[in-house]
């Protein structure tokens, strides 16, 4: 499975966001993610302490992921270019094995809502 990167998400400040991913295998049938959980942040830029969480979905005969926002959170986002991840987990408690699926950035830019 590989990582997918990302560089056209655009999020208008004050609106609600949602954006949804195929995860795939090498041969591009869906990768299998029952019982699988998932989370994603958005940051200024990676390193930042300060983060907001998605909330993020599966669709597990699909292989799909995906993540939303709300438009009280979406307001409190810093205009410009900011980084984003998705990182699902495995349901194995014994590897308990994490990985990230997509990768990139989303231009966040004013609204005047």
């Amino acid at each position: 499975m590989a990582v997918a990167e990302i560089n056209s998400l655009t999020i208008e400040r004050g609106t609600d966001f949602e954006a949804t991913f195929k995860i795939l295998e090498a041969d591009s049938s869906p990768v299998t993610l029952s019982y699988y959980t998932g989370v994603s942040k958005i940051r200024k830029y990676p390193s930042s302490p300060t983060y907001h969480s998605f909330t993020v979905g599966i669709t597990t005969a699909t292989g799909e992921v995906n993540i939303s926002m709300g438009q009280t959170t979406t307001r409190l986002l810093t205009p410009g270019r900011n980084y984003f991840d998705i990182i699902i987990i495995s349901p194995d408690i014994s590897d308990n094995m994490t990985t990230k699926v997509v990768e990139g950035t989303i231009i966040v830019s004013e609204s005047v809502y």
